[in-house]
C-alpha cells in the first residue's frame, strides 16, 4: 500500500533575486538548496528559525504562490503548487492560509474589520446565507476570546494590534485550512497577549486538524509552540529535529550559538557565556560565502574542507538532521 504524500514538501529549492541596474546587476541567493517536509498523517507545528535576512519570508512567499522557485520543486499533497494555482486555485487558497506579521496592513482601512471574515466565508468556505455567515463569525470570535459586541462594526485603526491579529485566527477557524503559514505573527503584539495568541494557534491542531509552518527569529517562541524546529542560516538549512532535543542538545555550531544566546529568565542564575566567534565577522550579512559551509567564517571548528565544500544534510540520530562535517 502506497504511503500518503506529505502535506508540504520542498525538494532542493533555490530562489535567486536579481537586483540592481543592467550594468551592476547582482544575484542574491535568498534560498539555497532547501529540502524539508511537513507530514500529512498528523497535524503538527514546524518552526523555521533564522536571523533576519536568512530567507524565511522568501520560503513563505514561495509556499503561498507569490514567488516561483528558481530551481527545485515545492509540492502540496504530492502536486506542484504551480499546478494547484492553475487548475484548483480556490481549493489551494482555502487549504493554505497565511497569517502575516503586520496586523494592520492586511486590512483595508476603508472597510469595517468584519469584511475580511465575511469575504473569506463567501469566497473560500462557500457560505451564502447572511444569517449563517453572521452566526459563524460571532461563534468564531467567542472561541478566540474576542467580544463581538466590542469588535464588529469598527474600523482597523480602532482596534489594537492584538485584536487585529486575533481576528486572523478567527479567519483560520472559519476557513479551516489544512496548512497555516505564520510569518512572525506575534512580533507586533504586546508581550502580554503573545501566549494567548500562541495557545489558540496551537489548539488548531486538535480542534480543526490544521498544521502550521511557524516562521520566527525567536528561538524562545519556537521552543514554546513547535513540535519540530528547522534552523535556517543565510538561505541554507543547517539543522532539523524535535524541539526538545534540538534546544536541549544542539548539534550545529550555529544552532549552539542561537541556543546559548537565549537569556535565562531566572535572575539568580548566570546567563550562559556566548559561544566564541571569529572577530573578523559579526553577522552572516557581512560576509558573502560562495563556497563551502555558510557558517565557516564564524565557526570556531572550521577547517579547510569547510571553506571549500558544502556539508550535506545527514541524519545523525533518529529524526535529527544536521549539515556539518563534524558529524561525517
Amino acid at each position: 500500500m502506497m504511503s500518503e504524500a506529505p502535506l508540504l514538501e520542498f525538494k532542493n529549492v533555490t530562489h535567486i533575486f536579481r537586483v540592481g541596474g543592467l550594468i551592476s546587476r547582482r544575484r542574491i541567493k535568498a534560498v539555497d538548496d532547501v529540502s524539508f517536509t511537513i507530514p500529512s498523517e498528523k497535524p503538527m507545528i514546524k518552526a523555521l528559525v533564522g536571523e533576519s535576512g536568512s530567507g524565511k519570508t522568501t520560503i513563505a512567499r514561495i509556499i503561498l504562490g507569490l514567488l516561483e522557485p528558481t530551481s527545485g520543486e515545492v509540492l502540496y499533497k504530492g502536486r506542484r503548487i504551480k499546478d494547484w494555482l492553475k487548475k484548483e486555485k480556490t481549493t489551494y487558497l482555502r487549504e493554505v492560509q497565511p497569517i502575516f506579521q503586520d496586523p494592520y496592513s492586511i486590512y483595508n482601512p476603508f472597510y469595517r474589520v468584519e469584511r475580511v471574515l465575511k469575504l473569506a466565508l463567501k469566497k473560500l468556505a462557500k457560505k451564502k446565507s447572511k444569517k449563517e455567515i453572521e452566526d459563524e463569525i460571532i461563534s468564531a470570535m467567542k472561541d478566540i476570546g474576542l467580544r463581538p459586541e466590542d469588535i464588529l462594526g469598527r474600523y482597523p485603526h480602532q482596534l489594537s494590534g492584538g485584536e487585529r491579529q486575533r481576528l486572523m485566527l478567527c479567519r483560520i477557524l472559519l476557513i479551516r485550512p489544512k496548512l497555516v503559514i505564520a510569518d512572525e505573527p506575534v512580533s507586533m503584539i504586546d508581550v502580554s497577549l503573545r501566549a494567548i495568541f500562541l495557545e489558540h494557534l496551537s489548539s488548531f491542531k486538535e480542534k480543526i486538524g490544521t498544521s502550521c509552518l511557524y516562521i520566527t527569529h525567536d528561538l524562545n517562541i519556537a521552543g514554546y509552540i513547535a513540535d519540530e524546529i528547522m534552523v535556517l542560516a543565510h538561505g541554507r538549512l543547517v539543522e532539523e529535529g524535535p524541539t526538545k532535543d534540538l534546544i536541549g542538545d544542539p548539534l550545529h555550531p550555529y544552532t549552539k550559538l542561537l541556543v546559548n544566546s537565549i537569556p535565562n529568565p531566572n535572575p539568580r542564575k548566570r546567563w550562559k557565556e556566548k559561544m566564541s566567534l571569529s572577530s573578523e565577522f559579526a553577522t552572516l550579512e557581512q560576509v558573502k560565502v560562495e563556497h563551502g559551509c555558510i557558517f565557516h567564517p564564524r565557526c570556531p571548528y572550521a577547517t579547510e574542507k569547510c571553506k571549500k565544500e558544502k556539508p550535506p544534510m545527514i541524519e545523525v540520530k533518529p529524526k535529527r538532521k544536521v549539515s556539518c562535517f563534524l558529524y561525517t
